[in-house]
């Protein structure tokens, strides 16, 4: 939850949308609610704005619901943005069996959707929750308007998803705040330090002991490399030719873990797909260059009708 008061979250969202170029607009706080889906307490951040096309947000592994606080609070004009922790992620529980496989993750999805009742929506996820996007679409497209995958694919580079698998081992346990964001600025030094420090305060919690600990469950990294994962995501090839929804495959032109030839070869296996690069932006698409993909979904949206 959040450490500051309103007025403080509500500057540092004014700066961030300052930073990143994004337009003018009155600057509202989510709601924070939960929802008990499979036994787990999940949260999510709902912006509003209701009676309006519903787009369900979800965020890469290692991440939270607020990696889409720049674009959530830009669409509200026009849609009701929500953006769920998924399992075991943000505010959300984890799971005692250490259950994190795509498809249970994906049965979250299908939860969270019943549990709010909503039908012709669009679905955005990047990374992880990329590929539950696209798990979800491949069973569930008939309540979709439309899909967008960000930076994923049943193809990944292994190099580029261990570089960050590194980074989050290398980050389970802090000292300081301080020293996570020289951490994040090596890892990314395109980032801006005034508000890394507020980013991580989402991603981090301080332990009794003074130290910062991730509040994402690391526990399962442990039995499943990396190249586990990107072997099993391959799998998935089949489902792609099911998704009949349109469908925005986004690549960062910086990453390292989805390629131009990735990009393109999954939007030619999609019924109805594209792809676009975002330019200045690695694999954290939103976080890089938030404007670039709003710029990318608004487009999107005006080709498809929503």
């Amino acid at each position: 939850m959040s450490h500051q008061s309103p007025s403080e979250d509500l500057e540092h969202l004014k700066l961030a949308m300052e930073v990143a170029g994004m337009p003018a607009i009155d600057l509202v706080l989510p709601t924070q609610n939960h929802v008990r889906i499979q036994k787990l307490r999940l949260h999510y951040l709902d912006w509003g704005t209701a009676g309006n096309t519903p787009i369900v947000f979800l965020h890469g592994g290692g991440l939270n619901a607020h990696t889409w606080d720049l674009l959530c609070v830009t669409l509200r004009r026009d849609y009701h943005c929500l953006a769920l922790d998924q399992r075991g992620h943000g505010e959300s529980e984890w799971s005692t069996e250490l259950d994190y496989a795509f498809e249970t993750h994906q049965r979250d999805v299908r939860g969270f959707v019943d549990r709010l009742g909503l039908d012709a929506f669009i679905l955005v996820g990047m990374s992880l929750g990329g590929i539950n996007a696209l798990l979800y679409a491949a069973e569930h497209g008939k309540h979709l308007r439309g899909l967008v995958l960000v930076d994923v694919g049943p193809d990944v580079r292994s190099e580029g998803g261990r570089r960050i698998a590194h980074f989050v081992k290398q980050t389970q346990e802090a000292d300081s705040l301080d020293d996570l964001v020289a951490q994040a600025l090596a890892f990314n030094p395109a980032r801006d330090p005034r508000l890394l420090r507020r980013s991580l305060r989402h991603n981090f919690r301080q332990r009794h002991d003074g130290k910062w600990v991730r509040k994402n469950d690391t526990r399962h990294l442990q039995h499943q490399g990396i190249g586990d994962r990107v072997a099993h995501m391959k799998n998935y090839w089949p489902l792609v030719s099911r998704i009949d929804c349109p469908t925005l495959v986004v690549r960062g032109a910086r990453s390292d873990v989805f390629h131009d030839e990735d990009a393109e070869k999954l939007a030619r296996t999609l019924p109805d797909g594209r792809w676009t690069r975002v330019e200045n932006a690695g694999h954290s698409v939103q976080g890089d260059n938030p404007r670039g993909l709003y710029d990318a979904l608004v487009k999107f949206f005006g080709e498809i009708g929503v």
